[in-house]
Parts: structure tokens; sequence; C-alpha cells
């Protein structure tokens, strides 16, 4: 496939759904990344996350936090302005304020990751199970069914004790 807008290769493919439309677009990487910078440009990534959370506010003196990464320097004021965080650490540094924000963008604001492909089958379904309990564990907590979920949360601990002998 070639790049829509100057014929080389492409090897990045956009999809942009609009009004139930759907458009695509085939960029080689040199057209794609210039296209990159010009969205950017019209549409930071500030921008995004202000609509997403409620940046755009006004925060009063009084609730305002100086919440700092201790690891790389970066305050939360920086964090709200540029849209990026420093390092690794800032997610811990910052946990209380990005929680509800990875949340609307991802759903959840848990990263669960993946099973390897190659995994034996025997491992893949004993992970399938873990990560099951772990979802009814989620679910018994916010159904504020603290038993069950002492329960499901002991049955965890035990199945991820032996797995790491």
């Amino acid at each position: 496939m070639k790049c829509d807008l100057c014929n080389k290769k492409a090897t990045v493919h956009l999809t942009e759904i609009v009004d139930e439309q759907m458009s695509e677009m085939h960029l080689c990487e040199e057209c794609a990344r210039e296209k990159s910078v010009q969205m950017e440009q019209q549409f930071g990534l500030s921008d995004l996350l202000a609509g997403l959370t409620d940046f755009g506010k006004q925060v009063k003196t009084a609730d305002k936090v100086d919440l700092k990464c201790e690891h790389c320097g970066i305050t939360y004021d920086d964090f709200r302005k540029f849209g990026r965080l420093g390092c690794g650490h800032c997610y811990d540094a910052f946990k209380s304020h990005l929680s509800t924000l990875l949340k609307k963008i991802h759903g959840a604001n848990h990263h669960f990751g993946k099973t390897p492909k190659k995994l034996p089958k025997a491992d893949k379904k004993k992970v399938e199970d873990l990560q099951e309990l772990k979802n009814k564990l989620m679910l018994a907590i916010q159904m504020e069914d603290f038993e069950k979920a002492a329960k499901l949360r002991d049955k965890i601990r035990d199945i991820e004790s032996k797995k790491s002998k």
C-alpha cells in the first residue's frame, strides 16, 4: 500500500470515525511524523486531558496541592500544563489525582496485561482463573460484600504464593 501523500510505502494506517463515517489514511513514516506534529499543534495532549478531567476548572488556592515527584522533580501543575509525566515514579507521586483520569481514559485504573501466546495450556488456564478471581474480587468490593472479598483475596494470595515457589 502506498502513502496517500507522497506515494512511498505506507507503514502507518489511521482510521478516523466522525459522525458514523469512517475514513482511512495510509502514510509513510515521514508523512506520519509530520502529520503527528501538525495534529499535536492543533490539538495537544494537554487539551485532550483537559477535556477528560477537570483540568480546565480553576482551582481555589486553598484546594491547590503542591505535589512534586521526588525522583524527577516534575510538579502536578507541570503535568497539567504539558500533559506528560516525567518518570514512572510520577504515577505514585500523583496517584490520588491520576486514578480518576486513568479510569476515564482506559476504562480502568489498573493494568492486568496480556497472557503470553506461547504459554502452555495448563498455565494459561491458571492465569485465566487467577484473572477471573481478581475480577470477582473487584466486583465483590464494589458490591460491598466484604466477606466474599476477603475469601477471594485469600484464594488469590494462596495461588500467587504457590506460583512464586
